[in-house]
């Protein structure tokens, strides 16, 4: 194992980084611009995010996770994978729903704003999910590249220090092409969220079309819960990407669909 985090590695950790950033405000500025969306829905997007599944998504998973019954979830991967797909599917696609039916329920004149909406959602996850952990690996990468990584250790123990020295062992031992690939992670998952904004857009927009808030639910469910259990049997990180990637263009070309059926 390497004792230092090839310059290679760290490059790649930028680059992810700002990607991470440049995504969500790249679209942002094309909806707006091109598309003439408004404003709002981008950062109720951001916020539905925080709090559904950052925040009380979270919560649920402390509580379900701590009992008896998370223990059963955790010691099966299929289990876990269900359980994971399902909660995630439950808590966003509900926030976008609510989101849609309330504070944004003035701007269903433009259905473009499903776009602006998920943009704003699927970005900020992408910040906060591989931006924020980038500068982290950054900062810990060179901390161990001038050695300066002792000093943190020592004033650490128990489990605090078992996570940073698998942070470290994390580092030091994953393929430079690892840390780009979290770009190419966040622009899939971007996508679905988008994708999936319309399709609860014209749910909540349509009553008629209510079944598609349920088949939102199912594909969030059915591409996390897969990512899941490839990632548990081995399967390699190109090789989930790629399915990853064909699960998104389905979900991007039924939002298609949708989409032309409610704007015609």
């Amino acid at each position: 194992m390497a004792d230092t985090v090839s310059a290679v590695s760290i490059a790649f950790m930028a680059v992810s980084c700002l990607a991470a950033f440049i995504i969500p405000v790249a679209l942002f500025i094309y909806f707006r611009r091109k598309k003439g969306a408004d404003v709002l829905p981008f950062f109720i997007g951001c916020g539905i995010m925080l709090l559904f599944a950052l925040i009380l998504e979270a919560r649920a998973h402390e509580v379900i996770l701590s009992s008896s019954f998370g223990k059963r979830i955790t010691g099966s991967v299929w289990l876990y994978a269900a359980y994971g797909g399902l909660m995630a599917g439950l808590f966003e696609e509900t926030g976008r729903f609510v989101a849609f039916k309330t504070v944004l329920r003035g701007t269903r004149d433009k259905d473009c704003n499903a776009l602006m909406y998920g943009a704003g959602h699927g970005g900020f996850e992408a910040v906060v999910l591989l931006g924020f952990s980038m500068i982290n690996n950054i900062v810990l990468s060179v901390a161990i590249n001038n050695g300066s990584v002792g000093a943190m250790t020592a004033a650490l123990s128990g489990s605090a220090l078992e996570q940073l020295q698998a942070g470290i062992s994390a580092l030091t031992a994953t393929p430079s092409y690892m840390f780009l690939l979290g770009s190419l992670e966040r622009i899939f998952a971007v996508l679905l969220q988008i994708a999936l904004s319309v399709l609860v857009w014209f749910a909540a927009k349509n009553k008629s079309r209510w079944y598609l808030y349920p088949a939102a639910i199912l594909v969030h469910f059915v591409v996390d819960a897969l990512a899941v259990i490839l990632s548990h049997y081995g399967v390699p990180a190109l090789a989930i990407e790629a399915v990853i990637g064909l699960m998104t263009a389905l979900a991007v070309l039924l939002a298609k669909k949708e989409w032309d059926k409610n704007t015609a």
